[in-house]
C-alpha cells in the first residue's frame, strides 16, 4: 500500500459525479502517521461531484479503530461510522478556510484523499479512551459529578419553589 493509491487525478474527471472505494487497514496508518492512531481496519466511500467552480466530496467511513485504554491499558476496538462532506473550491492559491471548505489551485493535478480520510478518524476519535467495560461506570461518574457539582443557581430555584406562603407577602413589601 501506499499513498499514490489514494491519490484521485481531478484534472481527469468529467463534470459529474465519482464514486470511489477504498479498504485499508493498518498499513494505512504506518503511511500517515500513527501517532494519535496504529491501526484499525475501514472501507470508504467517498463520491466527488465536480463542477465548474468546485469539487463537493462526500466521505462515508466506516470501521473499527485499535485503541488502547487509559484505564486498563487493555486494547480494544472502537466502532467508528463518519459521514462528511468536503468543498474544494478553485482560487488563487491552496489553503484551507475551515474543516468543510477547502481552496485549490486549477492546476492542482490530484487530491490525496488518503490525508482528508486520516484527519477525519483522528477527529472523530474519543478524547478519553475507555474500554466498553468501562461504560456504565463512567456514566455513573458522570451522574456524580452532576450532584456534587450542582451550580448555586439550581439551588436558588429550588429553594424559591418552597418559599413558606406566608413569607411571600413580606417579600412582596421589598
Amino acid at each position: 500500500m501506499r499513498a499514490a493509491d489514494f491519490k484521485v487525478n481531478i484534472i481527469g474527471l468529467s463534470q459529474k459525479s465519482h464514486r470511489f472505494d477504498f479498504t485499508f487497514g493498518d498499513d494505512f496508518f504506518k503511511i500517515y502517521g500513527v501517532s494519535l492512531l496504529s491501526g484499525g481496519q475501514f472501507e470508504a466511500e467517498i463520491t466527488l461531484d465536480k463542477r465548474e467552480t468546485l469539487i463537493d466530496a462526500n466521505f462515508r467511513i466506516r470501521g473499527a479503530a485499535h485503541l488502547v485504554c487509559d484505564r486498563s491499558l487493555e486494547p480494544f476496538d472502537y466502532p467508528m461510522d463518519i459521514d462528511r462532506r468536503i468543498v474544494f473550491k478553485y482560487g488563487e492559491e491552496e489553503k484551507e478556510l475551515s474543516d468543510e471548505i477547502v481552496l485549490i489551485t486549477r492546476e492542482q493535478a490530484a487530491l490525496d484523499l488518503g490525508q482528508y480520510m486520516y484527519e477525519l478518524i483522528t477527529v472523530a476519535l474519543p478524547m478519553k479512551r475507555l474500554h466498553p467495560k468501562f461504560k456504565e461506570e463512567e456514566i455513573e461518574a458522570e451522574e456524580d459529578i452532576h450532584l456534587v457539582y450542582s451550580s448555586p443557581a439550581d439551588e436558588t430555584k429550588n429553594e424559591e419553589d418552597n418559599i413558606d406562603p406566608r413569607w411571600e407577602k413580606l417579600k412582596k413589601l421589598k
